[in-house]
This record gives structure tokens, C-alpha cells and sequence, in this order.
């Protein structure tokens, strides 16, 4: 991963890995451009570089694994910034820090419905949903196979809670 690169040398100088990071050293060794480095710092108010005297910003270990975790959800698990916000949120800075250094994985991103509100029939039937012009539409196959996933899933997890309940009656004498 590009942090353990970063942690192990930067450039023609090696540095100590809890020395403070450059934007420019933080950018090039995450491949993130350094305007967007400026502009996640405006909407992750976590990612707090020391700033020195003409603005010149220097990253702390811990920030640049923050923004190494910020990195990986937005670009490799194709998180919103909203979603990324909230990962930060509900699973704290640490948990984060751990994805960037690759300790920790964060659960897919929950897929996002853009063609608008779900209504609900009076008959029970699938639900449907309004297009961009207030239109119905049936559901589509992509989500009727993800409930037949889930359904099989479903079924799977009774038949191991089955399983498990077997092995924790006690023995007929």
C-alpha cells in the first residue's frame, strides 16, 4: 500500500516513520493531488496538519493515516464523502486510521437510491418506485436478485442457528 511506502522512505531522504509529511510528500506517496488534500481537510475536519509560519502544512503520522483511510474509502470502496463522513462518525478516527494502514476493512458502501422514494402497494405486491418523471416502474431484476440472495442467506443462517442449538442441548442419557 502506498502508506507503508511512505512510512518505510520518503524520496531521496529517508525519514523517521513518526516524522511529520510535506503535502507534497503526503500527496505523491498516496497519489491524491495536493488541491484535493486541501479540499478533504475542509470536509473532514479530522485531518488537522500542523501549519507553519507562510501556511506550509506538515502531516503528523496519525494524519497521514487518516487520510490514507479517507483515500481508500472514497477511491478503492467508492464511498460518497457523505458515506466517508459517516464511517468516520459512527466508527471513529482510529477506525479510519486502521484502514489506511490496512488493519481494518469497512463494510461496503450501502448502494444509493437515485430514482427516487419507494411507494408501497395497498396489495402486498412488490413495491414500486418513481422514476425522474413521478412515472411508476416495476422493480428491477437486479433487485429482485438481491432479495433472492438474501432470502437464501436468510435461510442459511436458520439452518446454522439449528446447528448450533443441536450442539448446545444437552446429550439424551
Amino acid at each position: 500500500m502506498a502508506l507503508a511506502a511512505l512510512t518505510e522512505a520518503s524520496g531521496p531522504v529517508d525519514k523517521d516513520p513518526g516524522a511529520f509529511r510535506t503535502i507534497t510528500e503526503v500527496a505523491e506517496a498516496l497519489d491524491v493531488p495536493q488541491h484535493v488534500l486541501r479540499f478533504w481537510e475542509t470536509r473532514f475536519g479530522q485531518i488537522r496538519p500542523v501549519k507553519r509560519a507562510g501556511g506550509r502544512r506538515y502531516y503528523r503520522p496519525g494524519d497521514v493515516a487518516l487520510v490514507a483511510g479517507i483515500r481508500h474509502l472514497l477511491h478503492v470502496q467508492r464511498y460518497t464523502i457523505e458515506g466517508a463522513q459517516r464511517v468516520l462518525k459512527e466508527n471513529g478516527v482510529r477506525f479510519v486510521q486502521a484502514v489506511g494502514r490496512g488493519e481494518a476493512v469497512a463494510a461496503a458502501p450501502v448502494m444509493q437510491e437515485t430514482s427516487g422514494p419507494a411507494t408501497s402497494s395497498p396489495d402486498g405486491a412488490e413495491p414500486e418506485t418513481l422514476d425522474r418523471e413521478g412515472s411508476n416502474r416495476e422493480t428491477s431484476d437486479h433487485e429482485a436478485l438481491d432479495r433472492e440472495a438474501l432470502a437464501g442467506a436468510l435461510q442459511d443462517l436458520y439452518a446454522c442457528r439449528e446447528v448450533l442449538a443441536a450442539f448446545r442441548a444437552p446429550p439424551e442419557a
